[in-house]
């Protein structure tokens, strides 16, 4: 037990909380994300840098492209356990195997509501059906697979007894891991608390298997709820990087590690998170996913450690944990130590990449090198931040996607600026577009609309420099409507115009690839799902 704890439930040796990662599934459903297998692959790869115990990889039933992505993950990611998530249904359970059976260490994770309005309106059944359906369920994947962990959706809104009594005959048919989600983000961190120690009192058998929580932020509540369910007894915490997920998101990742942390004299637990990974991956997931970090973020906001008030800059001068309870450098702020110049080789900067996790050869290293050049041309030092930036920008360029082939920008008649752009489609063939515009943004994204012949609708762009002074690489991310599918799409570039123009590609490349799903998804009953879950 922590020196503080008050948890009577789990083993008295049970003071390491496993980290469940679902980024990649939970936080793709977030509106507009759409990332592809190698995306999914690169998160994963560097959730296991930060440590994490769980990656939730995807709902392999939901997209043959979910499935690949899961798949990949499977077959490549080693360390943490690799989860797929499964409704009840026999289909659903295959797929989840068939997807993370060559993992080193697999597990299903199927799921049920038990609450009367789901129950009632959503599934349209009786509570005797959900019974029956979450034994069937349990019991086919404990037949593939040794890990396997149940949910009942909407937990928090159901009836306690009814519940009880389905998490019992989740744990009989084998289940090893019990998740029960606040799915709507509805309770409070003192009902979620007195929650898990009913069902311990109503399931003694609840201390044979892992326990876990798994928290939506709807009221702001997420990170203090997860945490209210570690201390009733719960060793296993659901949660995203940068909170992403459905509608206003999960439980933080790097809020509740560092709330772990800073606060072991409260609690005494610890979890396996490396965390000077933090702010990598949370840089990582912002630049894949198109969903940039608020400035005001705890742990991870680029304000996090800064400090504007007088009295508390002096403090901090004086003595930094005057106003600071952690150290940047404790959550990885520290990485901007690395700085190369123009006339650093490849050597530098496959050395440098290596420092940062990532493992760049062949066309990929003189890619990212013809790139680096570039941008050190006009940079009169490229540090760690720049070099993530230019790496993650490199990945993202597809075969399959459209790319930018050329671009220029002039002044026009009337002063309009003139774009005239060049893009490469999935094709191999070359298209050129020309259009003025209000301002130069308008011009070129007229001209990638004129070059491909696709009109999409702007629903968000923003920019951001990658780094401080006039020099600074501009990341831009647009997020466009295209046949219905919204998606996201970033560019990174010293040219804002430039990366404008990638960003929109991108953008494009992705929102076609999602409407392009949803039709094949549509041709077929099975596929036609609601994606949904804990």
């Amino acid at each position: 037990m922590g020196p503080n704890s008050t948890d009577v439930n789990a083993p008295p040796d049970a003071d390491r909380v496993n980290i469940f990662d679902t980024t990649l599934r939970d936080g793709e459903q977030s509106p507009g994300i759409s990332l592809n297998a190698a995306e999914k692959v690169e998160i994963a790869q560097q959730l296991v840098r930060l440590g994490v115990d769980v990656i939730e990889a995807g709902f392999p039933i939901a997209s043959p492209g979910d499935f690949e992505a899961v798949q990949a993950i499977a077959r490549t990611v080693e360390g943490p356990v690799i989860c797929g998530l499964a409704r009840t249904h026999k289909a659903d359970i295959d797929a989840a195997w068939g997807a993370v059976k060559d993992a080193e260490r697999p597990r299903i994770h199927t799921f049920i509501s038990t609450s009367d309005i789901h129950i009632e309106h959503q599934m349209q059944t009786d509570r005797e059906d959900v019974k029956g359906q979450a034994k069937a369920a349990v019991t086919m994947a404990r037949a593939y697979c040794d890990n396997v962990e149940f949910s009942p959706m909407d937990a928090t809104r159901s009836d306690f007894e009814y519940t009880a009594e389905v998490l019992q005959i989740a744990i009989d048919a084998g289940a090893t891991v019990i998740n029960v989600p606040d799915t709507v983000g509805y309770a409070t961190p003192e009902e979620y608390a007195a929650m898990w120690r009913r069902f311990y009192e109503l399931v003694p058998d609840l201390l044979k298997v892992e326990t876990s929580v798994h928290c939506h932020d709807d009221l702001g509540l997420a990170v203090a709820n997860s945490y209210a369910g570690v201390m009733a007894g719960c060793r296993q915490v659901e949660c995203a990087i940068n909170g992403l997920g459905e509608r206003a998101g999960n439980c933080s990742l790097e809020e509740i590690a560092m709330l772990i942390r800073v606060r072991e004299d409260a609690h005494g637990f610890t979890t396996g998170i490396n965390s000077r990974e933090i702010a990598r991956t949370s840089r990582l997931v912002s630049r894949l996913t198109g969903y940039p970090v608020q400035p005001n973020k705890a742990i991870v906001g680029r304000n996090a450690f800064a400090h504007e008030s007088g009295i508390h800059q002096d403090g901090v001068l004086k003595e930094r944990t005057t106003f600071e309870i952690m150290d940047a450098r404790e959550v990885g702020f520290e990485s901007n130590s690395i700085v190369l110049g123009k006339h650093s080789g490849r050597h530098a900067l496959k050395d440098a990449l290596e420092q940062l996790g990532y493992k760049v050869d062949g066309n990929a290293l003189n890619s990212a090198f013809k790139t680096f050049k570039e941008v050190a041309d006009r940079k009169k030092q490229v540090t760690a931040l720049d070099l993530e930036a230019i790496v993650s920008d490199e990945m993202r360029d597809r075969a399959d996607a459209h790319e930018l082939a050329s671009f220029e920008v002039t002044a026009a008649t009337g002063k309009e600026p003139l774009a005239r752009i060049g893009v490469s489609l999935p094709s191999g063939e070359e298209v050129v577009g020309e259009s003025s515009g209000d301002g130069p943004i308008d011009a070129i994204f007229r001209a990638i609309q004129a070059a491909v012949g696709i009109e999409s609708e702007m629903v968000k762009y923003t920019v951001e420099a990658v780094t401080g002074g006039e020099d600074a690489l501009g990341e831009v991310t647009v997020q466009l409507r295209t046949n219905g599918a919204l998606a996201s799409g970033s560019g990174v570039a010293t040219d804002i115009i430039e990366a404008s123009a990638r960003a929109y590609l991108r953008a494009l490349s992705n929102s076609l690839e999602g409407a392009a799903t949803r039709e094949a998804e549509a041709a077929t009953a099975e596929a036609a799902i609601e994606r949904t879950g804990p």
